[in-house]
């Protein structure tokens, strides 16, 4: 308490020393510490006690205090080099806030019932607008903004974004969450249920050795030629299928791939999250040293998915059998045909709230529409950032640019590193590596973190509405997502995959609670002992399942794909063994084989055969022949424009409270008028024949007039 009073002294330095010595009580009285345990479960416990005072309420208005700082950010503004020490009040103010956040949202076993309490109101405090009339994710967002349009340069972005990560998963759901809510919504919309649990398909799916690359293909030729022996002469593509002993990123089933990545993710930071495990890695309990022959039987055998079918595929193979065999069309579906195939139909919740806003669209007169909308974290969330969507994206988008590793470093870009760089240039090789190793560990952490955030934000507004999910999704498409994702990808995937830029003595609470090793050289490139940087690998599946849901049913969309040269960009990064990764590559590649041509179809049929094996089938879908009705010449600006236009009509609908404009509905029907009531004064009788006197009888009608203004 005595803390607490403390934070709203005047005096900035005083201020400074009380939210340090509760960032301190925040992060487990290190100190007193024996064990890494020990550190944690005090953490744990001074946080929840931390939030029962309203520390968090306090650290909140300290951040909106900081952030309209008009000095600071004029002094940052003005600097030619800006460093750690221009943010230090904004870092300690965020990391209490992050560690609250993520302490509070993880679930452990031995919660206290008050705890979990405590838990369920911080997750709706978070989500309501109780913070200046705006949910405490678009302050973040607010921060964001500012930061990329150079009026706050000294802000921390990385803390920033870490904890708008959070905070939005915390208020609205991580994937599990997500499912729930999905199978919620088809029974509220009378759907059947899914036909298989996305999440568990994917754990189940044994990964894939990648295809040889052409320079392996050369190699293998040479030596076939020196005499080697071979039973082929010419080489082909390695099948995706069989099990390569020379893969360094081999697995031997599904489990090997799901062990646990997180030793690589730590610090104040927290890296530690569900979200990571729920994706991509669940770490399973130790694997015994002998495993039964029969372990495997258990595995579904055939195809991992159950085949889907639209409403349109159907309508469009009835239509061509019937003109092939019988010489005659019936238009639409009817009651009789549709009965007898609608158990192989896919109706998705984005379909029948799509038909439903056109219904209303058609039916109903202008400002008659509205609807009764839950106030869900998502709702509140959207209709805040709804006004200022396209600078929130664009800025994600920025910051997603700067930290890419194939970004070029150029004068008028922003500045990332404000707060990784110390007020100091280091001067030794030791002090060197080890900066150079927290640049790369800071860049890889806002891609993860801006990756993370995104996909979440795509996935939750979808699943809230699909004229939501589609205007995040046009921002980022004329934002030019999709080719800085490609960019993105245009590197060495498998040395961005197994980068090595962390120190594990560094890491915390190790640090705290250990005695320090003399760091050197050596120590620092050697790096970690684990294989892979399951942070990147995480960041890798999260942007290619935004450009998945970017492109996903969109023929403009996917033609961009053919046009950049996706194609071979993709196809290395299948190197990757890793199943969740390759699914979504071969997804990519699915929808754009049949604009590739027949000989890259030719001549990469294991990669076509792995795309039959482990994607989804669809009946009538002609995607390895390039026979569909879609492969027409795409007009993007046609086909977006069509969708802004309804996307429009939805948020004036539903949003749009100033309705009494032009665009107000008329009652033509004169019966109607003259039947309603009007509420006349009580001396209105008195005067009502002189009104009618002067309004009415003594002025002339220009009947011609208004015939012509008629006509």
């Amino acid at each position: 308490m005595r803390l607490l009073d403390a934070l709203e002294v005047t005096d900035r330095d005083k201020r400074l020393k009380v939210a340090r010595a509760i960032l301190y009580l925040a992060q487990g009285v290190f100190d007193e510490c024996d064990t890494d345990a020990d550190v944690i479960h005090w953490s744990r416990h001074n946080v929840f006690l931390l939030y029962d005072m309203g520390i968090f309420t306090a650290l909140l208005e300290l951040l909106s205090m900081e952030m309209d700082n008009n000095q600071a950010c004029s002094s940052a503004v003005r600097k030619p080099a800006i460093s750690l020490a221009d943010s230090t009040e904004l870092r300690v103010l965020l990391s209490i806030m992050y560690l609250m956040v993520e302490t509070i949202r993880l679930q452990t076993e031995d919660d206290r019932p008050e705890w979990r309490t405590a838990r369920e109101a911080f997750k709706t405090e978070l989500g309501s607008p109780l913070y200046n009339g705006e949910p405490f994710a678009l302050q973040l967002f607010t921060m964001v903004t500012k930061f990329c349009s150079m009026n706050a340069p000294h802000f921390p972005m990385k803390k920033v974004l870490l904890l708008l990560w959070k905070t939005i998963l915390f208020t609205m759901g991580g994937f599990e969450e997500l499912q729930e809510m999905k199978v919620r919504g088809r029974e509220r919309l009378s759907l059947p249920p899914l036909p298989e649990d996305s999440i568990k398909v994917v754990r189940s799916m044994r990964a894939a050795s990648p295809p040889a690359s052409a320079m392996e293909l050369i190699e293998q030729q040479q030596q076939a030629k020196r005499g080697r022996r071979s039973r082929r002469p010419l080489v082909k593509q390695d099948s995706l299928d069989t099990y390569n002993e020379r893969d360094p990123f081999k697995n031997d089933d599904a489990r090997d791939e799901e062990e646990d990545g997180e030793e690589a993710d730590s610090g104040i930071e927290g890296e530690v999250d569900p979200l990571d495990t729920d994706v991509i890695i669940q770490p399973p309990p130790p694997p015994p040293p002998l495993r039964p022959p029969t372990e495997r039987a258990s595995l579904p055998k055939g195809l991992p998915w159950a085949p889907k079918v639209r409403e349109k595929d159907i309508e469009q193979f009835l239509e061509t059998s019937r003109n092939k065999f019988i010489g005659f069309t019936l238009g639409k579906l009817t009651w009789s045909n549709r009965n007898v195939i609608l158990h192989f139909l896919s109706v998705g919740t984005g379909l029948c709230e799509w038909k439903q806003d056109e219904y209303m669209c058609n039916s109903c007169c202008v400002g008659q529409g509205e609807e009764d909308v839950d106030e869900t974290p998502t709702e509140i969330l959207y209709l805040g950032m709804l006004p200022n969507l396209s600078q929130y994206v664009i800025a994600l988008l920025k910051l997603l640019l700067a930290a890419a590793p194939t970004s070029k470093a150029k004068t008028d870009s922003i500045n990332i590193l404000a707060d990784v760089l110390p007020e100091e240039m280091p001067i030794t090789v030791l002090q060197s590596m080890k900066l150079g190793i927290d640049v790369n560990r800071h860049k890889e952490i806002i891609v993860k973190a801006i990756s993370a955030l995104l996909l979440l934000l795509l996935k939750h507004l979808k699943l809230n509405h699909i004229y939501q999910f589609e205007i995040v999704s046009q921002h980022l498409v004329f934002a030019n997502c999709i080719p800085l994702i490609l960019k993105f990808f245009n590197q060495n995937i498998l040395s961005y995959i197994s980068a090595k830029n962390s120190i594990c003595v560094l890491d915390f609470p190790h640090c705290v609670v250990h005695e320090m090793p003399e760091l050197t050289a050596e120590s620092l490139e050697a790096g970690d002992r684990n294989q892979f940087c399951w942070r990147n690998l995480f960041s890798c599946i999260n942007l290619l399942r935004i450009l998945n849901k970017l492109t996903k049913w969109k023929h403009s969309r996917t033609m961009m794909l053919v046009v950049f040269k996706s194609a071979p960009i993709l196809k290395r990064a299948l190197k990757v063994k890793q199943a969740m990764m390759q699914l979504y590559v071969l997804k990519l590649l699915k929808i754009q084989t049949k604009y590739l041509g027949r000989q890259w179809r030719k001549s990469n049929m294991k990669t076509m055969s792995a795309i039959y094996q482990k994607v989804r089938h669809r009946l009538n879908d002609d995607w390895a022949y390039g026979n569909d009705i879609d492969a027409r010449p795409w007009d993007f600006q046609a086909e977006e424009c069509a969708l802004r236009e309804s996307i429009e009509k939805f948020n004036s609908r539903r949003y749009d409270k100033n309705q009494n404009g032009e665009f107000a509905p008329v009652d033509n029907c004169l019966q109607s008028v003259l039947c309603q009531r009007v509420e006349l004064p009580e001396d209105f009788h008195y005067s009502y024949e002189m009104w009618l006197e002067r309004e009415v009888f003594s002025q002339p009608i220009q009947w011609e007039g208004l015939l012509q203004q008629a006509q």
